[in-house]
């Protein structure tokens, strides 16, 4: 299994022939509006991304979705669907994103309902992990989505958390599977008033103690409303005792892992 980070939460991963692009956001740097009304009202994204991003999209075979509803621009933004629409890759999401994206000509492979059973997913299996993104008045206006469990012939199990603060149904899953590897979002982001949206610092550090496997840290320095840096999370882990199992790719990076 390869994972390469572009930007964000969006990353391509590898099993074999399959290349599955991961909630994409491919507009250019600041096309994209503010997500803080307070301070410096800086347009997003604030990078762009890597020069290898149109030689990678061409590859890639299938695409998977986490949440896309309620103006949520940073995991499949305007660019994004463009393409889509013009490849028709499938795109694979909840059944409740599923009308949204057919709306939108997306081809649209959608998942069963229901989190607890695994579904059959590219000669492998899926299932959803729920998502809580964010916590009291500002998790109204927010799509919580899903994580996604993958697990492969072959290949490591793989745990993508989509969206999300640390939650009691995230360490109980992670209790249950400890996936080989998981993917989860860093970045602290937190808009004018509120709490965190996605996990910072202390929360992954918490996931991170709490699995077996290497955990994968994204959705950093792409956005203006995300304020952990990755330096940061490095020399956190390093002083937990956590910067062996983790990982915090540059966007561009790819990490390779064997079962």
């Amino acid at each position: 299994m390869k994972i390469t980070q572009l930007r964000n939460a969006t990353a391509v991963i590898e099993f074999g022939p399959h290349k599955i692009l991961v909630d994409p956001m491919l507009a250019p740097k600041g096309a994209l509006p503010p997500l803080k009304l307070s301070g410096q009202r800086q347009r997003n994204p604030i990078v762009e991304l890597p020069p290898l991003t149109d030689a990678i999209l061409d590859s890639v075979t299938h695409c998977l979705i986490t949440h896309c509803q309620k103006g949520h621009f940073d995991h499949l933004d305007r660019a994004a669907k463009a393409w889509l629409r013009r490849t028709q890759l499938p795109v694979v999401c909840t059944p409740h994103d599923a009308p949204h994206l057919r709306q939108r000509g997306l081809n649209v492979s959608p998942l069963a309902p229901g989190h607890d059973a695994p579904q059959p997913f590219l000669g492998g299996r899926i299932r959803t992990v729920g998502c809580r993104h964010g916590k009291g008045l500002v998790s109204l206006l927010m799509e919580h989505g899903v994580g996604y469990f993958i697990e492969m012939p072959g290949e490591p199990s793989l745990y993508l958390s989509g969206d999300t603060i640390l939650t009691q149904e995230v360490l109980d899953f992670l209790a249950r599977h400890q996936p080989d590897v998981c993917v989860v979002p860093a970045g602290g982001a937190r808009f004018d008033l509120g709490h965190e949206i996605i996990m910072g610092v202390e929360e992954v550090l918490q996931f991170a103690a709490a699995a077996r496997g290497i955990v994968v840290a994204n959705h950093l320095e792409a956005l203006s409303h995300c304020p952990v840096q990755r330096t940061q999370l490095v020399d956190a882990a390093r002083r937990a005792g956590l910067g062996q199992r983790l990982q915090v790719p540059a966007d561009g990076q790819s990490l390779t892992y064997v079962s």
